[in-house]
């Protein structure tokens, strides 16, 4: 989509509300209170963005689980996003078996017209600002982020994701920090540990966290969730404090397990990618090849393994693939 074809809103930034994962039974070990707890930081996160005059934005994982939220959660969410209308990225979470459907969670937020979706990857909104004008463009989950952006002169580009980046805490994730000719800022949901901005020449790398604890480790307790906010001219994101109840109020009283790993998250880029072969099977096999070649580094020794079970999934020829 061509920059003038775009919508264009007044509006003095963003307000980024990362990966809620709303749910209407509590996932892992948080307590029963999750769903009013959650609601209720969304509800905050909206109204602040109100008061601020700033466009809110959800970078993926609205819901926890894709489909078969309870009415109570649904009717609730319609009534609190109603006034707001925010921009819902779509998050690994919020996809049935890989795949953003009709019969997802969030396509019913769509249809009752409560949430504007980032369903597909491109450019979406011009932003016109005190401070500038800025270009607005996204990445849902398993999709490519671009190789370069377009803009005309002073204004500033931003896209938003759902990715495994590379950030510092998570070097061993698949899509590498670089700079992308064109682009001011990315700014990612998914990783829920909040990472440093990292720079690489002109583009700008983001991480802000989610504003949910989801796990019962002691970097959960020590960690404050936070909203984030961008405007043009900002040499980093500010963070909004999301109001929030105690750690020891929404987790049990028990010791913690044993601490993680400090390269971060256990599982390997390998077992993720035999987890995408097994949602999206032979008859979803194009897509999955564009995935992969987005996401899987070359360099790496498990990638010819995942490109074999890809063929063998899918009985694609052995040069459909770039490995």
């Amino acid at each position: 989509m061509s920059d003038s074809k775009l919508e264009t809103r007044q509006a003095r930034g963003l307000f980024l509300i990362p990966d809620p994962h709303l749910a209407g039974t509590s996932p892992m070990q948080r307590l029963d209170s999750y769903m009013d707890d959650i609601l209720a930081k969304v509800a905050a996160c909206l109204d602040e963005a109100a008061r601020e005059g700033l466009v809110p934005v959800v970078l993926g994982d609205l819901f926890h689980w894709p489909r078969e939220n309870p009415n109570s959660l649904m009717v609730a969410l319609i009534e609190l996003l109603r006034p707001h209308k925010p921009y819902v990225l779509v998050g690994n979470h919020d996809k049935y078996q890989a795949r953003f459907t009709a019969d997802t969670s969030l396509a019913v937020l769509d249809a009752a017209g409560v949430v504007r979706v980032l369903a597909d990857p491109g450019l979406f909104l011009r932003l016109d600002t005190p401070t500038g004008p800025a270009l607005l463009g996204a990445s849902p989950d398993g999709t490519p982020l671009p190789g370069s952006v377009a803009a005309d002169p002073g204004v500033t580009t931003v896209w938003l994701s759902h990715h495994n980046i590379g950030f510092p805490d998570f070097q061993e994730k698949n899509v590498r920090i670089r700079e992308i000719p064109g682009l001011d800022w990315v700014i990612n949901g998914h990783i829920h540990r909040p990472q440093p901005t990292v720079t690489a020449g002109r583009t700008r790398w983001a991480n802000p966290g989610n504003i949910t604890r989801l796990k019962f480790n002691r970097r959960s307790k020590e960690r404050h969730p936070a909203a984030a906010i961008w405007r043009p001219g900002l040499a980093d994101l500010e963070y909004w404090p999301v109001p929030h109840r105690p750690f020891e109020e929404v987790f049990p009283d028990q010791p913690f397990p044993p601490e993680e790993a400090a390269t971060g998250e256990p599982e390997s880029r390998f077992l993720e990618g035999l987890t995408r072969l097994a949602w999206r099977r032979t008859r979803e096999g194009a897509g999955l090849k564009d995935f992969l070649a987005a996401n899987c580094n070359p360099e790496d020794p498990e990638t010819p393994v995942i490109w074999e079970l890809y063929r063998e999934v899918t009985h694609a020829p052995d040069q459909d693939d770039p490995a």
